[in-house]
């Protein structure tokens, strides 16, 4: 790719993602799909992590849990990645979809403390589908958007994740306190189910299937064509750092346990009639309630000072992580579950701008036939940090560090992400690169 001369971009307004909806149908109907699963990932998420603090009594159970929803995605990407640029990655998504429709009710099993070892292999099952996911659905965006909709597309879906984090924390504490867990199972596995039927109805091409030849079982244990991915990664000097972009992320995996033991231990809430289990699950609640606020606001407000730059989407990444690392900072400080709810806001307005603007990097500056390993490197990456986190995490609290002082100290362990981003975009300057308006490969 050459250099193109900084030129002016119009900025994106809210109108831009209403005709991005109105005249994108099979866009609307992955940003439908993207509703109702996250939505119920969010009821179930919550329910997931109480039950096994309850249950076990230790921080340790919960970064376990959390672990397998993220760490096996870093081991299975390299397959991942090749079957999504062999096959449609439509169909890659609708199978992940109804396998996991399945597991979702499995644990419906789960009733006692003897039975909670079944909720590590269910996890795992189904973190190896999202695996699988994941990157396809990222890997579509270019081919279901114009180029000058990419950004707004990011956007918009890293707005709705946020929303339906706002709505699913929020609201799914309420309907697991009132209801039960069951109904909460119940209804994530529906909406698995309604994201397959709603995906089935995109059409769209997909030029890596057509040109691929047919996937074979041998493939699978091939490791050419990821060899050929890391080549292709290593070779490009704007992809090369940004795919590690959201491994930087260090806070995402102690930001679950943190959440979890802070609200359940120092920021349940004393409503009346409302007993100490449900108190915790609702202070959980409210802490993943400023998060989901500050995903929600950051990409907004990012992308139309960012346009379609791809030095001010560098920049914001920079921007991003020092948000991050102040938020945490000032969270081991704060003294109610309101002010601890408004410093996760904050942090995650900066989290969330360095995911959406590394995706959009990625998108534009990779070629169809390579996306589904690009993104399954760069999905793999931020999970085996997130895992790191939380383990590292869990085993401080249970070593009787104050999650204050965890929190504290993830704010400051942000620093490092920063500067080496900063380096990299000095260097991708240094080689007259990254000072440029998005352009075609």
């Amino acid at each position: 790719m050459e250099p193109q001369p900084e030129r002016s971009l119009p900025s994106i307004s809210i109108s831009s993602y209403l005709r991005l909806l109105r005249g994108n149908r099979n866009f609307r109907r992955l940003w439908l799909a993207q509703i109702v699963s996250e939505i119920g990932d969010w009821f179930y998420t919550l329910s997931i992590y109480t039950l096994l603090l309850q249950l076990t009594g230790h921080a340790s159970s919960v970064a376990l849990a959390l672990v397998l929803q993220v760490l096996p995605q870093t081991f299975v990407g390299p397959v991942a990645g090749v079957v999504n640029d062999r096959i449609r990655r439509k169909y890659v998504m609708i199978a992940a979809d109804l396998v996991r429709f399945g597991i979702v009710l499995a644990m419906l099993l789960v009733r006692s403390r003897s039975t909670v070892w079944l909720v590590y292999p269910l996890l795992l099952a189904e973190t190896i589908m999202a695996a699988f996911f994941e990157p396809a659905r990222s890997s579509v965006i270019p081919n279901i958007a114009a180029q000058e909709e990419v950004l707004i597309a990011n956007t918009l879906s890293s707005a709705t994740w946020s929303m339906n984090l706002l709505i699913g924390a929020s609201v799914g504490g309420v309907v697991a306190a009132f209801f039960g867990r069951d109904a909460v199972f119940v209804l994530n596995a529906l909406s698995f189910l309604a994201s397959a039927i709603l995906i089935g109805g995109m059409h769209f091409a997909e030029p890596h299937a057509q040109s691929a030849a047919p996937l074979q079982a041998r493939d699978l244990v091939d490791f050419s064509p990821v060899l050929e991915g890391i080549r292709y990664i290593r070779n490009h000097r704007t992809l090369l750092p940004t795919v590690f972009a959201k491994a930087g992320e260090l806070m995402i995996g102690p930001s679950w346990v943190i959440f979890t033991v802070l609200g359940a231990h120092e920021f349940a809430v004393h409503w009346r009639n409302v007993d100490p289990g449900r108190g915790a699950m609702l202070g959980m609640s409210i802490l993943l309630g400023g998060r989901g606020l500050g995903a929600l606001f950051g990409p907004l407000l990012s992308a139309r000072w960012a346009g379609r730059s791809d030095r001010r989407l560098q920049l914001g990444i920079l921007f991003g992580y020092l948000t991050i690392a102040v938020g945490y900072g000032a969270l081991g400080f704060s003294r109610t579950v309101w002010m601890a709810s408004a410093c996760a806001m904050l942090a995650h307005m900066g989290g969330s701008t360095v995911w959406v603007f590394s995706t959009t990097l990625l998108q534009l500056h990779t070629e169809d036939r390579f996306r589904g390993r690009v993104f399954s490197a760069d999905l793999g990456f931020s999970m085996l940090t997130i895992a790191a986190g939380a383990f590292l995490c869990g085993r401080l609290l249970d070593a009787g560090v104050a999650a204050r002082s965890v929190a504290t100290w993830t704010g400051l362990v942000m620093l490092i992400p920063a500067v080496l981003w900063a380096l990299a975009i000095r260097s991708t300057q240094r080689h007259g690169k990254g000072t440029t308006s998005v352009v075609p490969l």
